[in-house]
């Protein structure tokens, strides 16, 4: 892309006087600030946006959650400007609010004592049409990211990985192509060509750039989804069995991962600190597999998440599907992110095959007892099962957890007695217990009179079925003992 930096880059600024408002002129910004998370790719690649300075344009109350994000990243919203009514389907705001904040930012530019003085940054708290991102730039004059902008940014720092990479510079791509052709729409209409109508826009070019770039990103995409998937069938034909981590951000997926794999992952109180996927064995459950991967959030483009489709299938292709919340919101706010994650899910689950959910409210450490009731009765009043109410920092509830998943993928833990051999062909007993430990998951291990050893251990069916085949006599449900 460094062709279409290039052409979208704007000349540089002319220099200034601050004692002369009037002779200043209007920075000459170009359309590089207008594509995605393309904040300063004119001022050479800008990768850190700490401390930046912005004002916030909104028509909605509840910004939190927008400003979280930005404060994240390290930028520092100045003000919020509000306008209510509906939405301006040119500029989102109003034509006169908006020249008034154009107003405003020129004077910022060049008054150290304006109240705006610093602000390189106006963000949107709105996914915008191209139509409308293209005009809000061209009357600010200043690099504007709405929702969707903001977002990418925010996933190219946390980007780590080459999967997590290649998913997020789709996502961008995605995001500047619309852009593109509405700039090209703009820059075309009512134009005639060349002598004759017959030549051909470098516009064109750029956007045949930006379709190669995604057509070799997604092929090389298609090869790591045909990798994990191939990986996830592999898992199923040991015998592994897999459990799911999803739920929105900053939820305290990843808290909860460690906590039950005693693998060390990234854990921040920051949004969207995971982007790839993460797989652990489960502490106390060799034979069951944990997968962290992204989180979801309210009014994200689903072509956004859907560049991070083959991450997500790692986490919803699964035997048991953990949904996480935070106990410790607010209800309305609970409430909220429960139906995103519940809507993402079921939008990407395939009804015929999908797996069990069970709901998990995180962060019970941070959480008053009537936090907590108001919780579960929220999640029962979804429809959803009874949750686990537990804390990934101090441990309360854990147990609980790992039980319900072991009971949830096998069913009744059973109750077998293992004897010593007394013929030919038996086995010895140690290498029965080093079985059944290697195929399950044992609670308990007692020592009998006759040198034989009862365990209770979590197992399949067909596991169990296969290591009845494989000790036929010596290897006994305690239930069935009394009956031969």
């Amino acid at each position: 892309m460094a062709s279409l930096v290039l052409l979208m880059a704007p000349p540089p600024d002319a220099g200034v006087d601050d004692g002369d408002t009037s002779a200043a002129p209007r920075p000459q910004t170009g359309f590089g600030f207008i594509l995605a998370g393309g904040g300063g790719l004119a001022d050479g690649a800008r990768t850190s946006h700490e401390g930046r300075r912005a004002v916030l344009l909104t028509r909605q109350s509840g910004t939190e959650e927008f400003a979280s994000i930005a404060e994240t990243m390290g930028i520092e919203i100045i003000e919020e400007v509000y306008q209510s009514g509906s939405d301006d389907p040119r500029g989102y705001l109003g034509s006169g609010r908006l020249e008034m904040i154009g107003t405003d930012l020129h004077a910022s530019r060049v008054l150290a004592s304006h109240p705006w003085h610093g602000v390189d940054l106006v963000l949107v708290h709105h996914n915008l049409t191209p139509r409308q991102i293209v005009n809000v730039h061209d009357d600010l004059q200043m690099e504007c990211w709405d929702r969707v902008r903001l977002m990418m940014e925010l996933f190219t720092q946390h980007a780590s990985s080459a999967e997590a990479r290649t998913q997020v510079r789709i996502a961008r791509l995605a995001a500047d192509r619309s852009v593109l052709r509405e700039i090209v729409r703009r820059e075309t209409t009512g134009e005639r060509l060349g002598f004759g109508a017959g030549g051909r826009h470098a516009w064109r070019a750029v956007l045949e750039t930006v379709n190669r770039e995604m057509g070799s990103l997604r092929r090389r995409q298609r090869k790591h989804a045909t990798s994990m998937s191939e990986r996830r069938r592999q898992r199923a034909r040991s015998g592994a069995l897999s459990v799911g981590l999803a739920g929105y951000t900053n939820a305290g997926k990843s808290s909860l991962f460690r906590a039950l794999c005693g693998k060390d992952v990234l854990v921040q109180d920051r949004l969207f600190s995971t982007l790839e996927t993460t797989v652990g064995r489960m502490l106390r459950g060799p034979r069951v597999l944990m997968v962290d991967t992204i989180g979801f959030l309210d009014d994200l483009p689903s072509e956004l998440l859907d560049a991070f489709k083959a991450t997500l299938a790692e986490s919803l292709e699964c035997d048991l599907l953990l949904l996480i919340a935070d106990c410790s919101d607010s209800t309305p706010e609970l409430k909220r992110r429960l139906n995103t994650s519940r809507r993402e899910l079921f939008d990407r689950l395939d009804d015929d095959s999908s797996p069990q959910i069970i709901v998990v409210l995180t962060k019970s450490d941070l959480a008053s007892k009537q936090q907590k009731k108001a919780a579960s009765d929220l999640v029962e009043s979804l429809a959803l099962h009874t949750p686990y109410i537990l804390s990934s920092v101090t441990g309360d509830g854990m147990d609980g957890l790992r039980d319900g998943i072991l009971r949830s993928l096998y069913g009744k833990p059973l109750r077998l007695q293992l004897l010593p051999a007394t013929g030919e062909g038996h086995a010895e007993i140690a290498e029965i217990r080093a079985a059944c430990h290697q195929q399950g998951v044992v609670i308990e291990e007692n020592e009998q009179e006759g040198d034989s050893t009862e365990l209770l251990l979590w197992l399949d069916e067909a596991t169990a079925a296969r290591l009845f085949t494989r000790f036929p006599d010596q290897l006994v449900p305690v239930e069935q003992q009394g009956e031969q």
